[in-house]
């Protein structure tokens, strides 16, 4: 383990797993390249729990090193803090509250704390980032100290360099009349809902399509979609793939959940359905039905039939 005291040291705190899901480590490795280019000679370590269906290989491909936490329990982090010489921590976990931000500063009283919110909770924190096209600076006021830096909103969504290169290629106007028309189909990496299948189901009423469907390895309902979509030649299954805004690009539209996948679909100006598939996409799904974009609080058979339907009948834009 190489620790630099002469050099800043960041550690991220985040987890991965079959019911966490994928997400938190995916944006966390965007943010630990911005904050390399922040700080230019920074190391970056990252705390997480081998847990279930974890992920934590693509933080070693990424060349960042992973320090195993046994537990998330304050004492063990502080432990690892002392040790590592660590200048900055970033909290990227639902489980890791004010009050243990708050033990944090006690002991260190120096030590510098980024968090990721999306569901406006109190922090105790000297930078907040919340990167959804729907974050309202507004609501975090009297929810973080008066010095904290608010980094909210879609110029701050942490976006792989592929869905930037993308980004500038000149995109195809969807023609309806066309013979295939082509769906992005992504209920998280971890699809804890097990809703894909029902959607393929419902998707399968419609003819000349072909269906991208991406997933994970921390799909615990990996091998009933393998056996569903092994028959059928307008499904195309998508495990691990590296190529996912190049999938999104050459894609008519896309049906995903509120959450870091529709930040970049947002981006890539794709037509989308987003479907709610847990309660902290409640803001993002708020913000999208405000917005009169097609939304389902649930997944519902003929809702999403109907929102189909919608976007099949229109160019190259969602439905407002």
């Amino acid at each position: 383990m190489e620790v630099v005291k002469s050099k800043m040291n960041i550690l991220i705190r985040a987890d991965s797993s079959s019911t966490i899901g994928t997400g938190h480590i995916m944006r966390d490795l965007v943010l630990a390249s911005r904050l390399q280019k922040e700080f230019p000679h920074a190391k970056i370590f990252f705390a997480t729990q081998n847990l279930e269906g974890n992920i934590n290989y693509r933080i070693i491909e990424a060349g960042h090193e992973i320090i195993d936490l046994k537990t998330n329990n304050v004492d063990e982090l502080l432990k690892v803090l002392d040790t590592l010489h660590i200048e900055m921590i970033v909290i990227d976990h639902y489980k890791i509250d004010y009050t243990f931000e708050q033990q944090l500063k006690i002991k260190n009283l120096t030590l510098k704390i980024m968090v990721l919110d999306d569901t406006y909770e109190k922090h105790n924190c000297d930078i907040l980032l919340n990167h959804n096209i729907s974050a309202n600076a507004k609501k975090y006021k009297k929810l973080v100290p008066k010095q904290c830096e608010l980094r909210c909103g879609a110029e701050f969504t942490l976006l792989r360099d592929e869905f930037l290169k993308e980004k500038q290629k000149k995109r195809k106007k969807i023609n309806i009349k066309k013979s295939t028309l082509k769906i992005f189909l992504a209920m998280g990496g971890a699809d804890h809902s097990n809703i894909n299948i029902k959607i393929l189901k419902v998707l399968k009423k419609f003819s000349n399509i072909q269906v991208h469907l991406v997933t994970t390895s921390s799909n615990q309902h990996i091998e009933e979609l393998k056996k569903y979509v092994q028959d059928k030649k307008w499904i195309k299954l998508h495990i691990n793939s590296n190529k996912i805004a190049k999938l999104m690009a050459k894609s008519d539209f896309a049906i995903v959940t509120p959450s870091v996948t529709l930040n970049e679909i947002y981006f890539m100006e794709i037509p989308f359905i987003a479907i709610k598939t847990a309660k902290n996409q409640d803001d993002m799904y708020k913000y999208l039905k405000k917005k009169k974009f097609l939304v389902l609080n649930k997944f519902k058979n003929e809702k999403l039939k109907k929102h189909v339907e919608l976007l099949l009948n229109k160019d190259d834009k969602n439905v407002k």
